[in-house]
């Protein structure tokens, strides 16, 4: 598939932030602000969809609402890139509903992480758009150790120049929403190497068990000629990751996976 790339930010640009899975009506007024301040000292400035703070039992809006949003942000001309709030656990309800044409016709900077693996990977198999993966809008409300993420988002979003991924000197699996003071950091090893070697091709994956909900659907994107990229949330153990990474081993275009 050809991709479409979308413009990049630059300064003065208007940033929509949607929540097509997981609400932001619990979030502390801090994040919130810390996150804002944060984009507007890269000069962009944030609106938000009209139902992001809409809450239900499934810790969302209404699918029509979420809908709604997504399809505000892409058709509204004087918003150059969209921001998911956070993760969750059903973007992919969402997918029955788009309307491809308008995004394809609209191409403009995705970025999320998470549960956002459905919609972005359902977005390039459906309009050719490349997609983002990357921070959430909730984790710029992150107040300590947020410079690596930061860092490399801007180099990303704003640039036009390749981007060499390097390793963090240190990592967190706290849970630093809960406790903004109190963090743990960990030291990092470096990449871990299983065959080493060179590979070219296009970027494919984000959250395992999100992406593989898009097996057998009309929304999976091929894997032949892709560079499989993985995680997964501290929900899943090792024994849930190995099964839900095998069922990927076992489609028919896996073997064609250049790294």
């Amino acid at each position: 598939m050809k991709l479409i790339y979308p413009e990049k930010l630059k300064a003065g640009d208007e940033v929509r932030v949607i929540a097509p899975s997981y609400s932001m009506a619990k979030w502390p007024k801090e994040l919130l602000e810390r996150a804002i301040k944060r984009f507007e000292e890269m000069g962009l400035r944030v609106t938000f969809g009209k139902y992001v703070n809409e809450y239900d039992d499934f810790e969302s809006s209404s699918v029509e609402s979420r809908l709604e949003d997504l399809k505000e942000a892409f058709e509204d001309k004087k918003v150059r890139g969209i921001m998911c709030a956070v993760g969750g656990y059903n973007a992919n309800y969402l997918l029955g509903g788009i309307d491809w044409d308008l995004i394809r016709g609209n191409p403009k900077f995705f970025c999320g992480m998470s549960d956002i693996t459905v919609l972005s990977n359902a977005i390039t198999k459906k309009t050719g758009l490349a997609t983002y993966y990357g921070p959430n809008f909730r984790n710029f409300g992150q107040k300590l150790h947020f410079d690596f993420t930061w860092d490399y988002f801007k180099k990303v979003a704003f640039g036009d120049d390749s981007v060499i991924i390097g390793t963090s000197d240190k990592w967190s699996d706290d849970k630093w929403v809960k406790n903004q003071d109190k963090r743990k950091l960990i030291d990092n090893k470096g990449w871990w190497v299983i065959n080493e070697g060179i590979a070219t091709g296009q970027v494919i994956g984000g959250n395992l068990c999100s992406l593989n909900l898009l097996q057998g659907t009309e929304y999976m994107p091929s894997l032949e000629g892709a560079l499989l990229m993985v995680e997964d949330d501290n929900m899943s153990t090792a024994g849930e990751f190995s099964r839900n990474w095998r069922s990927l081993m076992y489609l028919p275009d896996f073997a064609r996976v250049t790294g």
